[in-house]
């Protein structure tokens, strides 16, 4: 699984939210040597996921259709955890909203991004 893969565990979840850590790892670092843009932005886009399942019924089908992310400070392995936690701000019969934010240990925040999520006809 991706999570797996990229060495995301999901710790908490709650109605209308969830929340992943991660170690950052030269495993994915760019060639600048620092983690690549891809790592937060899968990061945020499975705590939004999650998020917004948090507000589905079961079986419900669900994928992401627009995301963007700000990167405000540079990801490195020495960072050591990070958590990254997924709000749901708009849950409709059709389409979702949410946000989700990266940050360290400290509270010092990485990356912050927002998505929209539509639900798929049963």
């Amino acid at each position: 699984a991706m999570a797996e893969v990229m060495g995301f565990r999901l710790v908490a979840v709650g109605e209308g939210t969830a929340t992943f850590e991660a170690f950052p790892s030269p495993r994915y670092y760019n060639p600048q040597m620092r983690m690549h843009g891809g790592y937060c932005a899968t990061l945020i886009d499975s705590a939004m996921g999650c998020a917004v399942q948090t507000k589905l019924a079961a079986k419900t089908g669900y994928g992401t259709i627009e995301m963007k992310i700000n990167y405000v400070r540079k990801l490195t392995e020495e960072t050591g955890r990070i958590t990254c936690t997924g709000t749901v701000i708009h849950s409709g019969r059709t389409m979702f909203t949410a946000e989700a934010k990266v940050m360290d240990a400290a509270g010092k925040l990485y990356a912050h991004g927002s998505g929209t999520f539509l639900v798929y006809p049963e």
